[in-house]
């Protein structure tokens, strides 16, 4: 089997998002998307303590055309929307929302998170969504660690959030043919992966110290594969946590606002028009 060779290697840089830094792979200088994949946020910094749940994370916003999923690696997120979800979802777990038409949710610390204090560490990314499938109906998935399919290794676990490897299926639904997962490594763990080689591949390390296809790729560093083979063959030389997001390219137009990905400038328009119209519902958060 043909090993994929390395396209780019990408430093995270640091952004401000409403007084919080973040670190951002994705989109980054001179590469807006790695088709079908619009976005990367890691968040890595502690709940402070002393707040109320209702002060924290990000409240009621819109989302139309793409699913943002977000993995959980420390600490909880709790999850309400206008389809009627409210959900919290601890460390190792998996909130995937895909927008379709337009839903409202907000994002917080889970409630003894908040009322305590105490680590936060997750992965936010936004999946872009065929056109044909932007204007269907939103749902929402929450998926525990104990429940996702999983690969044990000796020294590691492989999760199976989306898509297929080595037989075990994913149980996120997507909208296009994506393989998503997620890794915790310790010193000296190895796996093959197999990817379709028509697939966009990406692969970002939270920590730690990897071999990639006989690449050297640290912490906050990610990793942009050429479409030539099928293998990716990973060997930790430190104890590591990294997700694979790869998926089949769209090749549509993106054209984006906010918190809206759509194909064209009128459909954003009409985004905007139809939340400022309570079109995506409403949220009136319950704590």
């Amino acid at each position: 089997m043909t090993k994929r060779s390395i396209k780019k290697i990408i430093s995270s840089k640091k952004i401000n998002m409403g007084g919080n830094l973040l670190d951002q792979p994705l989109p980054i200088w001179g590469i807006d998307q790695i088709d079908p994949f619009l976005l990367i946020h890691h968040w890595d910094e502690p709940v402070p303590k002393g707040k109320k749940q209702e002060e924290l994370g990000v409240g009621p916003h819109p989302h139309r055309g793409f699913s943002p999923v977000t993995f959980i690696f420390k600490g909880s997120l709790s999850h309400q929307d206008s389809i009627g979800n409210h959900k919290e979802v601890g460390p190792g777990g998996t909130q995937w929302m895909h927008a379709g038409k337009g839903i409202i949710h907000s994002e917080r610390p889970g409630k003894e998170l908040a009322q305590s204090g105490g680590e936060s560490e997750f992965i936010q990314f936004w999946v872009n969504t065929p056109a044909k499938y932007k204007m269907e109906n939103p749902y929402y998935l929450a998926l525990e660690e104990c429940k996702t399919p999983k690969i044990e290794i000796e020294n590691g676990v492989i999760y199976i959030v989306a898509g297929t490897q080595d037989g075990i299926n994913g149980k996120a639904k997507t909208y296009s043919p994506q393989t998503l997962l997620r890794a915790n490594f310790k010193k000296g763990a190895q796996y093959d992966f197999e990817i379709d080689q028509n697939f966009n591949a990406i692969l970002y390390v939270l920590n730690g110290e990897l071999q990639v296809n006989e690449h050297s790729i640290n912490g906050k560093q990610m990793l942009w594969f050429e479409n030539d083979g099928r293998e990716i063959n990973i060997k930790a030389t430190e104890d590591s946590r990294f997700i694979i997001l790869s998926g089949e390219p769209l090749n549509e137009k993106v054209v984006s606002h906010g918190p809206f990905v759509m194909n064209d400038e009128q459909e954003i328009y009409q985004a905007i028009e139809d939340y400022q119209n309570n079109k995506m519902g409403t949220l009136k958060e319950i704590f």
